[in-house]
């Protein structure tokens, strides 16, 4: 019986620990992978490794490779267990190298790598782990996993760099807030759902297709994460909220209202945001006021476009032999946005 057989039967996962649990073998056949792998670095390395590999959060991007490579009985092969290393690693790279730029003292509960062992070694742990990564991608009997992860690697990092030091960008510039959440965040969504179809049950012919998903999903993802920041529960999230108020990032909500607000407000408004104060304006609620412009519904159009992109890919994957959990992975993140603005509205 399939792990997975709500895609073709409409119906929609309700949990998370579901995917949690469909792909449990999956992960821990991955962190006896890490285990072994401890022993490649070299002994000054291993301690820095070994913590930054332990505070490495939910593990989303190697969940996702699993579904889409996964057989029908949720079985799952070693070249799957070795590309999600690959991915992993550079997304903990790229985690390690962000808390330097940011000046974070916490990841998960628990100091940065930066904060814990000095920035020069945090500089040169991401490297390390970035060419561990490369390394491993280069065993591959075809040279297509190294050429796809060596391409989002770059990508990321050109995403940060955009992000870092454009800072002065219009506030209604959408189409450049899409570009910098492709590249830090879906491109290795997209790498990751590449691979698992390039090396898992659909095969190289369904691996753009796969690709596709994880881009789109990942887009969606970050939307959703997004409008979370400005108008979800902390209890009902489980995470510190308001940090892209706080630190004047141009997520698109905020893009979003600055277009909507009267004149006086845009301005009272944005002399906080352009100075990365910790609070909104004395009376302003931020939350409140993106519902009443009406953001939150915006916001939900574009969210609404890339997750229906998402499930269409993933109606296609379904048919073949292979990825049956994708489509249950995008009816669950749509629900948990429709959740978000139910509770806001009600």
């Amino acid at each position: 019986m399939p792990v997975f057989a709500t895609a073709k039967a409409g119906g929609s996962p309700k949990s998370a620990a579901r995917f949690f649990s469909a792909a449990a073998p999956f992960l821990e056949a991955l962190d006896q992978f890490f285990s072994d792998q401890r022993s490649e670095f070299e002994p000054e390395l291993r301690e820095l490794v070994q913590y930054a590999l332990s505070h490495s959060g939910k593990r989303l991007r190697p969940i996702s490779l699993y579904l889409t490579g996964a057989s029908a009985d949720g079985g799952f092969n070693a070249d799957m267990v070795r590309a999600a290393a690959v991915v992993e690693m550079v997304h903990l790279a790229t985690l390690v190298h962000d808390d330097i730029l940011d000046g974070a003292d916490l990841r998960h509960k628990q100091e940065t790598v930066s904060r814990k062992y000095g920035v020069p070694a945090a500089v040169l742990l991401g490297d390390a782990l970035f060419a561990q990564a490369l390394q491993l991608a280069s065993g591959f009997a075809t040279t297509e996993v190294c050429r796809l992860v060596s391409e989002a690697t770059r990508k990321v990092c050109a995403g940060e760099i955009e992000q870092t030091l454009d800072g002065k960008a219009p506030d209604d510039d959408t189409q450049r807030y899409f570009r910098i959440i492709e590249r830090k965040t879906a491109v290795l969504f997209q790498v990751s759902c590449r691979l698992g179809a390039l090396l898992g049950a659909p095969g190289p012919d369904m691996a753009e297709t796969a690709g596709e998903f994880g881009r789109h999903v990942g887009i969606a993802y970050q939307i959703y994460d997004d409008l979370v920041d400005v108008i979800g529960s902390e209890k009902a999230i489980g995470k510190t909220l308001g940090t892209d108020f706080a630190s004047g990032k141009r997520t698109l909500p905020f893009i979003l209202l600055f277009q909507e607000l009267e004149s006086g407000e845009r301005e009272n408004l944005l002399a906080s945001f352009a100075g990365g104060d910790e609070s909104a304006p004395d009376g302003v609620d931020i939350g409140k006021l993106m519902v009443e412009k009406g953001v939150a519904e915006r916001v939900g159009e574009f969210f609404g476009l890339e997750i229906g992109k998402a499930k269409a890919a993933a109606k296609i994957l379904a048919e073949s032999d292979g990825g049956e959990g994708l489509y249950d992975l995008a009816t669950f993140i749509e629900g948990r946005f429709a959740g978000l603005l139910g509770d806001e509205n009600s």
